[in-house]
């Protein structure tokens, strides 16, 4: 597996842990990367989901309290959200209430990694959040187990490579056509749907819905995401550029049509997004945002997920 050349980063501070992996070459195109955590709230804190364009799936140790919070109330008792989710690909933000002890495991999937490791086309998990075991059963089990027990995080991460491995390696693919699209989308040029259909031998109306049912969403929705995602590495460098420059280099028509998408996909203005200073207040699902971003984190309490 290449086990060896793999790098593990571990960040300690004030009693909280985080580290940070990325997936072996096997798993490279399946996998984004790992994200492990030890951490306490010392008091409730609001976590907001951008839109996402991969598949998150959560691991707990142990049970964090976490609540789902609507848009029309942010402080008082909301519906209970899962222990060990698995979320899909989603084109709307949402925002999580949580305390206690946050210890567990992060490792985001592609469409191609998750398609694989389910068994079953994304459209039934796109937009919703399902418990672990309900997706792999008593394998999720004894994975969280063997996870709990382990000595490190190194183990983990190997362990967790070591499962990936065998469900996705015998796993069913998405067709050739959804991936090549998939990965035009997500990639560092902009294709119009129609230039992508032609490229794929498929009408547009053809490869809109057999897209939307193997990976969850419509090709439009990820081209929305992928291109947000590249506004966030710029605005997230050394010197970043000006809100309007970068919606030129993006592809937006002018600075209010990123504003709207800023908004409709984070569920915050480009300039709030831009002033968070608390990593751990935002799962993203793309990490070479957080990797630009390499200040120090502030783990006093709490950790920045890479997720």
């Amino acid at each position: 597996m290449g086990d060896q050349t793999m790098v593990t980063v571990v960040q300690k501070a004030h009693s909280a842990e985080v580290a940070f992996r990325d997936p072996p070459p096997l798993l490279a195109g399946h996998v984004l990367g790992y994200t492990g955590q030890d951490f306490s709230l010392s008091q409730p804190q609001m976590r907001r989901v951008t839109a996402l364009a991969t598949v998150m799936l959560v691991i707990d140790f142990e049970a964090p309290v976490r609540h789902l919070v609507t848009d029309t109330d942010t402080a008082g008792p909301q519906q209970s959200f899962l222990l060990s989710p698995v979320s899909g690909l989603s084109d709307r933000p949402l925002v999580i209430r949580q305390s206690g002890r946050e210890y567990g495991m992060v490792a985001l999937l592609t469409p191609l990694g998750a398609r694989a490791l389910f068994g079953f086309p994304l459209w039934e998990l796109a937009r919703r959040s399902v418990h672990l075991t309900d997706l792999l059963g008593p394998d999720g089990r004894r994975l969280t187990e063997q996870l709990a027990e382990a000595p490190d995080w190194p183990t983990r991460f190997r362990i967790t490579d070591t499962f990936l491995l065998s469900r996705i390696g015998t796993g069913p693919e998405l067709p050739r056509q959804v991936r090549r699209v998939w990965r035009r989308l997500t990639g560092s040029g902009v294709a119009p749907i129609d230039a992508l259909a032609d490229e794929v031998g498929w009408s547009r109306q053809h490869l809109t819905a057999r897209f939307h049912r193997e990976v969850g969403l419509s090709p439009k929705s990820i081209a929305r995401i992928a291109r947000l995602q590249r506004v966030m590495l710029l605005m997230r460098s050394t010197h970043p550029p000006s809100w309007a420059e970068v919606a030129a280099t993006c592809g937006y028509t002018d600075q209010s049509h990123l504003n709207r998408d800023f908004r409709l996909l984070t569920g915050c203005t480009p300039a709030g997004w831009r002033a968070l200073t608390d990593w751990s207040s935002v799962y993203i699902g793309d990490p070479r945002v957080y990797a630009v971003h390499n200040a120090t984190p502030d783990l006093r309490g709490h950790a920045p997920v890479r997720g």
